[in-house]
């Protein structure tokens, strides 16, 4: 475990060629993010090309962007010399709309009061059509109508989409040779597909997808991963679970409510012999299938997906008891708002929820954990360098992995090895300052 203190590419710098197995992370996302310095842009070209020189060949890069500019990250990440694999959706439910209220704008541009008709109770901490914060829960809020013509004509009309998700892109270092030649020469290539396997809720679910009466071309029966009369009938790691796919949600009813229960993809993985197919030494297989082939076992809602709910308070602050209860900066409203925690408080929003963690944008310990697992090698180590207040670092010593964090903010710093120690005990930390290190 290695945390060091200073800009990410300074340090990169004296990072050793080839020297860790992936890396996940959550980087700025450009957005000017509640007034962060550090958010005003994506990370650059030379930040991602140092880190695909200190990445194995073959090595997967996993960052975390903003719906808003995840072009600009992904293109500085390919112009830097990764190769763009796949866009994994972090889904949750929990977004608060920043949207901007046209018709009560044109009202008060125009001096105009509105008639007050009811009330509704308050979200919280979220910022009102005026952009202003500080509401308390269950706050009781008016709910007014239109009194000029223009406001009339423009109401119901906002200026933004409630926020729900988050793009990962999946990148990777190009490979020296084959997979397979770069899979046993570094360690890094592939992706773990059975140990990132979405488990069955239940027998019933499990049933649904590995069918054990399922016949070979013999008539004889067979159960998952049999190989008879020369036909592989079903994959063996199909009863580990589902197959992982792009898709990790919250669980939320919001987003569970999206995906009604659906039938058994259609996938050619089954069929007639014809052909060949020597990797298991079977006769082959064409995409027709055979009556009750469970095809690639993604039926079902979202339970197929990989469940994460975000990061709850005391998961943000679990290791933090001996720090200060401190205005959190934790964006209750959303990405994307650029009032900064000091500007709330000049407004006079002293409710602002206090925070031992006071970093911004927390994420899940255990989504950090099945993305360290899907790319890291077994005994591997995970660079993060952005480490922010520590998730990463304590996702992969959970997992098993080493971990490198760089983190520019000394506060957030003392955050995070505070929280990883108290995940992880007994765990060798080696703290240095950007000044150590050179």
């Amino acid at each position: 475990m290695r945390l060091y203190e200073g800009d990410c590419l300074s340090v990169l710098k004296g990072l050793p060629d080839d020297s860790v197995d992936s890396i996940v992370t959550d980087p700025p996302y450009g957005l000017s993010f509640m007034g962060k310095k550090w958010d005003y842009d994506v990370p650059s070209v030379d930040v991602w090309r140092e880190c695909l020189r200190v990445l194995k060949p073959g090595g997967h890069l996993l960052a975390f962007a903003g719906s808003r500019t995840y072009h600009r990250l992904v293109v500085n990440v390919e112009d830097a010399g990764f190769e763009i694999r796949d866009q994994i959706m972090w889904v949750y439910g929990s977004g608060f709309p920043k949207s901007h209220n046209i018709s009560k704008t044109i009202d008060r541009a125009a001096g105009a009061e509105r008639e007050v008709v009811g009330q509704r109770r308050g979200q919280g901490s979220i910022p009102n059509d005026r952009g202003k914060w500080g509401l308390k829960p269950n706050t009781p809020v008016d709910i007014t109508v239109p009194t000029t013509p223009e406001a009339k004509q423009w109401e119901g009309w906002g200026s933004a989409l409630k926020p729900a998700h988050e793009p990962i892109v999946v990148a990777r270092k190009p490979l020296i040779g084959t997979i397979v030649e770069n899979v046993l020469e570094h360690g890094t290539g592939g992706i773990n597909i059975d140990g990132c396997r979405i488990p069955f809720q239940d027998e019933s679910d499990l049933a649904s997808v590995v069918n054990p009466t399922l016949t070979t071309k013999k008539g004889e029966k067979h159960t998952a991963g049999a190989m008879t009369g020369g036909i592989r009938r079903i994959d063996a790691g199909d009863a580990k679970g589902r197959f992982p796919a792009n898709f990790i949600h919250d669980g939320s009813d919001e987003v569970v409510g999206l995906f009604p229960e659906t039938g058994k993809s259609a996938g050619g993985r089954i069929g007639n012999a014809k052909g060949a197919y020597s990797a298991l030494g079977e006769t082959g297989f064409t995409t027709k299938h055979r009556k009750g082939n469970p095809g690639f076992g993604d039926s079902g809602s979202a339970a197929r997906f990989f469940y994460c709910a975000k990061a709850s308070k005391a998961e943000r602050n679990a290791g933090l008891e001996a720090f200060e209860d401190k205005k959190s900066q934790h964006n209750a409203g959303g990405i994307g708002r650029k009032v900064s925690v000091e500007k709330r408080l000049e407004q006079g929003k002293e409710n602002a929820p206090m925070m031992k963690n006071i970093h911004p944008t927390v994420k899940p310990v255990d989504l950090m954990k099945y993305l360290c697992r899907l790319v890291t090698p077994p005994e591997g180590v995970v660079l993060d360098p952005f480490m922010g207040s520590g998730t990463t670092g304590i996702a992969a010593k959970v997992e098993g992995f080493d971990f490198i964090g760089i983190e520019m903010d000394a506060e957030y710093l003392a955050i995070a090895e505070a929280r990883i120690g108290h995940w992880v005990e007994e765990t060798e930390v080696t703290y240095k300052t950007l000044h150590d290190w050179l």
